[in-house]
């Protein structure tokens, strides 16, 4: 995208493109995409804020959970998806070229900076995913904006400092969040970076995004052009991914879940399954899990803390847009066998 010569200069792990993007959207119709649904989201939120609080009473009970469920994931995870696109366009668009000249040009000393880069964006894993695509646009490749986008939720300062209320140094908790979620996401962008073409991990549109010719006009119209174009991208998946995981909180017992929470073994995948399932934002998921932390051992618990923040269907539904299904399963399969080995570790040893 712009500048994007500057940065794939002292890049080591970009992509090529060698398809020619298609020519790009008007801006009018764009903007009309992203007004659409700026409208639908507004009408959503006021239906919820005037509606009679029984509003849902006419449908079963499953329904009323289900409805509930996916409103609270969707309500919950809105602010931080339009914060990450606000935080996307400032790195796209605003930031100048040699800000990137701090990243460290050794491929391994540059992915362990960008895993910690979450400290200087402190945005919730939704949001997290727009900002990851403007990185992408700005010339960085595959492994290191996937070892940022896996690392950021976990290492930034509100979700340190969450989970330090939640369970302070009890049970060294804390500190194998942060080890493990350091540890993973730089294991993550190693596996992706070894891929022979990168950018077939990537979905056809967004390839042809990354490839396509530099915007015209000033900063201020490009910015509002990003802003229509994400928005119209991320809500979509946002309510999908939404509906998804209340539809499959009401469908799974929780009571099964919780009732294998003794077991050193099984309560670390049930825990994961867990994560997966409620899609909670990582900076408030330690509270939920602290009611659980006297039924389940510390390594289930660390692993729901570490899989959940950087997998989970609504993060999937929003990768979606950017990633092919391919690499969305490669994904989930490093995350999950590393949650896996990390809880099981923990119980071994402690």
């Amino acid at each position: 995208m712009a500048q994007r010569s500057a940065v794939s200069a002292v890049s080591h792990d970009h992509h090529e493109h060698d398809h020619a993007a298609p020519p790009p959207h008007g801006a009018r119709g764009v903007a009309l995409r992203g007004a659409i649904g700026l409208a639908a989201v507004a009408a959503l939120l006021a239906l919820r804020l005037v509606a009679d609080p029984d509003w849902t009473s006419w449908l079963p009970a499953a329904g009323r959970d289900l409805v509930t469920l996916s409103l609270s994931v969707l309500l919950e995870s809105l602010p931080f998806v339009f914060l990450g696109i606000a935080i996307s366009i400032l790195v796209q668009i605003w930031l100048p070229d040699r800000a990137w000249r701090l990243l460290p040009r050794q491929p391994t000393l540059r992915r362990a900076a960008l895993s910690v880069l979450g400290v200087l964006f402190p945005v919730c894993q939704c949001g997290n995913v727009p900002l990851a695509r403007g990185l992408m646009l700005r010339g960085l490749g595959v492994g290191e904006t996937l070892t940022f986008l896996v690392a950021a939720p976990i290492l930034n300062p509100v979700t340190i400092i969450t989970t330090y209320q939640a369970f302070g140094f009890d049970r060294g908790i804390l500190v194998s969040r942060i080890v493990g979620a350091f540890v993973i996401a730089n294991l993550v962008g190693w596996v992706f970076s070894r891929h022979p073409a990168p950018s077939t991990l990537l979905t056809p549109s967004f390839e042809a995004a990354c490839a396509a010719d530099e915007h015209t006009g000033g900063r201020w119209r490009r910015s509002a052009e990003s802003f229509a174009t994400e928005t119209t991208a991320m809500l979509p998946a946002l309510v999908a991914g939404s509906f998804l995981a209340g539809a499959i909180q009401v469908g799974v017992p929780r009571d099964v879940l919780l009732g294998l929470g003794g077991h050193p073994v099984l309560s670390v995948a049930v825990l994961m399954l867990l994560a997966f399932v409620v899609s909670l934002c990582s900076n408030v998921d330690a509270f939920f899990i602290l009611a659980f932390a006297s039924t389940f051992a510390t390594g289930g618990i660390v692993a729901f803390l570490v899989f959940g923040a950087m997998v989970d269907i609504k993060m999937l539904a929003l990768l979606r847009t950017t990633y092919t299904t391919r690499a969305l399963i490669l994904l989930t399969a490093v995350v999950g066998l590393c949650s896996l080995v990390l809880g099981l570790g923990l119980n071994l040893v402690l």
